[in-house]
């Protein structure tokens, strides 16, 4: 490309030295006007516009909803006021306080001077597109010693193992990565650049362990959930690292930074206002200033340099942006409210919801199944459409933000965005998705009258005989309270009380393919006809009663006919075992681990608890159940408790929180936020080389690792547990150490009949469990500091 500069105006031939110097001027200023220009023609022809995946999905929002939404993905309320709230949560920038440690400072260096250059699609915008070159890479490498001088690590390069790159792959392709970024071809080359966040720059950018790190808690670096927490364990995000940084930049060197350069980038992160987006240290952002009265041809929406931060936004994103500023109304109906948020996270990638959204024929075969049986419905996120009038309120939450799962066939997986970020839609969907109310009554097994008593056997027995094999055989593909169905292995039918709601559960078994078209599911009442007649005397209505009434037995309802089971043992060798299921002694979601000395023991990761120890055989596992299996202790254990451990107690008289207990009389959990609601959440948990687990989770502002080691006290072995707080203030929290007949050997030293606790220095409480009961409990008084601190506490089995 040949661009000519017309300076015939300049006289070249005056006497006066004076005139040469302002000739001489002119032309230096026509040459850098120059070079500023061909820089922005190569930035623009080697740049994609800033990427927000959910726009490039099936969308139904409309040419201003576009441009609130840019409005909002690209922060421009950061320096600006005069916008309206938007619906969707703030986009927060990446935490910076640590980024010297996670990314290449030449990467950081050629970020900074041309955001769209290192990293095609970015929304981190050109802050120095009116420099020169030259000017840019001083600045970009001032502030690159100023945020490495923040950082309390250095960036190192590690070694990547070539299994670790082929498991990545694997993963990579189908836990739901694809939903936002290209899938890789046979060369790993990304098959397409359109409306993907692209990851070619990223062998340049990280190291393993930092690329793994980010993987396996995103939220802690970008708290606004655009990347979400992908529920990786440590090892898989190690080997998705692996599988991506394959081509890495062998030369990257850590960089000692130089203490003139750190000042003067400190100047430049507080000229630029880059603490508008990103808060580090006490730098603080400039005032912001008001768009009502700004020229939206001008500033960051004009092609043209200028001081102003540039976007390298395509026309259709700029015309949107303009339309919206100028928009003078705002639809903040709820239907517009899932809209945008479904959108801005892009959901729609993976959930079709009414006429928008669902799997992009380009990723389609991405999306796969441990049981190819079931079908589509097998490997396709479900439809969202009613989603409101069929999720229980409380189980939406779970699904959104504790990420709870039923579908553990299907290898993608339900992302995590922090509950702040999608905290309004559960709410908003309720309010929007409606269906006709319908009363599916449940009797009372223990009701004054006769006939409610009678109708509550009926029912039971009704409901047993229809979903097992003589019925219509619902347990031929749906297990079953853990067990396994004998042909498919579907969405196990006891969770249904809990999370459907009655209406939708009503019209979706008469029904089927009403709302999943193209399901394998059996249509057992067709045209609302009862396929069975022999049972209930074929009253429809009464049967879908039945069935629902013997789903809400919870644990207590009897296998149906067709149900089988199996079990098996397992043993520990010579190193620590972790088995994650089921179990009667540590609940849901427990976990059981075996040190090769004989010591067990099992936590329960929804309360935080460790439940109980035994010495000997390690667990028996039900192999017959969903995923890998219940558990149970394989030799006689001495149970603790299974409630939460910490809680902030008003006073001594307050009684300890307990979990809801569900019973024949009770099937239905009273409170199924427990623990949430307490404040605690599991965060999952850590190996070390020697394989012994290290369970991470939050109290309140409180973040605990949670390990337990087995150790020798003269010629027994005993269990040694550590753990460690990181508090953002001086806190004080309650610790249930110890539930049974406690008795008190010294102030360090307590037992009950088959244990002895050890605690550690603190102020202790024995107290009664209920009037004219020898059971106590020991509460611990803990004075929590701010930052880390740390607690050991020792677990000795007596003999009796």
């Amino acid at each position: 490309m040949v661009i000519e500069v017309d300076d015939t105006s300049i006289n070249t031939k005056t006497q006066n030295a004076g005139e040469e110097l302002i000739v001489h001027a002119q032309r230096m200023r026509m040459g850098l006007a120059l070079i500023a220009f061909i820089a922005v023609l190569c930035r623009e022809s080697s740049s994609a516009e800033p990427i927000i995946p959910g726009l490039f999905s099936k969308h139904p929002l409309t040419k201003v909803q576009v441009g609130e939404l840019l409005i909002g993905e690209l922060r421009c309320a950061a320096c600006h006021t005069g916008l309206r709230q938007s619906v969707v949560s703030e986009r927060t920038a990446p935490e910076l306080a640590n980024v010297g440690g996670r990314l290449n400072p030449e990467y950081l260096k050629r970020f900074l001077s041309s955001p769209e250059a290192a990293h095609p699609g970015t929304t981190m915008p050109d802050l120095l597109a009116s420099e020169t070159p030259s000017r840019r890479d001083q600045i970009a490498e001032a502030l690159t010693h100023f945020l490495v001088a923040q950082s309390s690590s250095k960036f190192q390069a590690d070694e990547i193992e070539s299994k670790e790159s082929t498991n990545g792959k694997e993963l990579f392709h189908s836990v739901g990565c694809v939903a936002c970024h290209a899938p890789r071809d046979d060369a790993d080359k990304e098959t397409t650049n359109e409306g993907v966040v692209s990851l070619e720059h990223l062998s340049s950018k990280y190291h393993r362990k930092s690329l793994g790190d980010f993987l396996y808690q995103p939220l802690r670096v970008r708290s606004s959930g655009r990347m979400p927490d992908m529920k990786l364990t440590l090892d898989e995000s190690s080997a998705i690292a692996g599988y991506l940084l394959k081509e890495r930049n062998e030369s990257a060197k850590q960089l000692e930074t130089q203490d003139k350069l750190v000042s003067e980038g400190k100047k430049y992160f507080q000229e630029l206002n880059c603490a508008a987006c990103h808060k580090l240290g006490d730098n603080s952002a400039a005032e912001t200033r008001s768009l009502s009265i700004a020229d939206a041809t001008r500033g960051c929406l004009s092609k043209t340099p200028s001081k102003s931060p540039q976007f390298n936004l395509d026309e259709a994103q700029t015309n949107a942006i303009r339309e919206a500023l100028s928009s003078k109304t705002q639809d903040d109906t709820d239907k517009t409210r899932i809209a945008l948020p479904l959108t801005a996270f892009n959901c729609i990638a993976c959930h079709i919801r009414e006429d928008y959204g669902g799997v992009s024929e380009g990723r389609n075969a991405h999306f796969q199944t441990s049981e190819k049986n079931i079908g589509d419905d097998g490997r396709i996120p479900p439809p969202l459409t009613l989603v409101g009038a069929k999720l229980q309120p409380v189980w939406m939450k779970k699904v959104l933000f504790d990420g709870e799962s039923v579908r553990y066939y299907m290898f993608t997986r339900m992302p995590q965005y922090g509950e702040r970020n999608l905290q309004d839609l559960p709410e908003c969907l309720g309010r929007t998705d409606t269906l006709p109310s319908v009363d599916l009554k449940i009797p009372n097994p223990e009701g004054q009258s006769k006939g409610e008593r009678e109708r509550e056997k009926v029912l039971r027995t009704a409901g047993r005989e229809l979903l097992g094999d003589k019925g219509v055989y619902c347990v031929a593909c749906h297990s079953f309270n853990g067990k396994p169905s004998p042909i498919n292995q579907g969405i196990d039918l006891m969770t249904t009380y809990q999370r459907l709601q009655p209406g939708w559960f009503n019209e979706f078994v008469r029904n089927p393919g009403k709302y999943r078209p193209r399901i394998v599911m059996p249509f057992s009442w067709p045209g609302g006809v009862a396929s069975h007649t022999t049972i209930l005397e074929g009253n429809t209505d009464q049967q879908i009663e039945a069935i629902w009434y013997y789903l809400s037995l919870g644990r207590s309802a009897a296998d149906p006919s067709g149900i089988r089971g199996q079990e098996s043992k397992l043993t520990v060798t010579d190193s620590t075992r972790t088995y994650r299921g089921r179990s009667n002694v540590a609940g849901f979601r427990g976990i059981a681990v075996g040190f090769p000395e004989h010591l067990n023991f099992a936590f329960n990761a929804e309360t935080g608890t460790l439940t109980s120890l035994w010495q000997g055989d390690y667990i028996r596992v039900d192999r017959s159940g969903q995923g890998s299996g219940s558990f149970n202790p394989a030799s006689k254990l001495v149970p603790l408790h299974q409630d939460v451990s910490f809680a902030e107690l008003p006073d001594e008289t307050t009684p300890w929180p307990l979990r809801p207990v569900m019973t024949k009389e009770q099937p239905v959990n009273q409170d199924p936020l427990y623990p949430k609601s307490l404040g605690y959440q599991f965060k999952g948990y850590f190996m070390d080389d020697a394989a012994i687990p290290t369970f991470m989770y939050r109290f309140g502002e409180i973040e605990v690792q949670d390990r337990s080691v087995a150790v020798a006290l003269g010629d027994k072995w005993v269990l040694e547990r550590t753990i460690q707080f990181v508090s953002p203030r001086d806190q004080t929290v309650w610790f249930r150490a110890l539930v049974g007949e406690v008795e008190a050997e010294s102030k360090r030293e307590f037992k009950t009949t088959n244990l002895r606790i050890t605690i550690p220095v603190a102020e202790t409480l024995v107290r009664s469990l209920a009037k004219d009961s020898p059971a106590s409990e020991l509460l611990l008084k803990l004075s929590i500091p701010q930052n880390k601190s740390t607690l050991t506490f020792t677990y000795e089995l007596l003999a009796k």
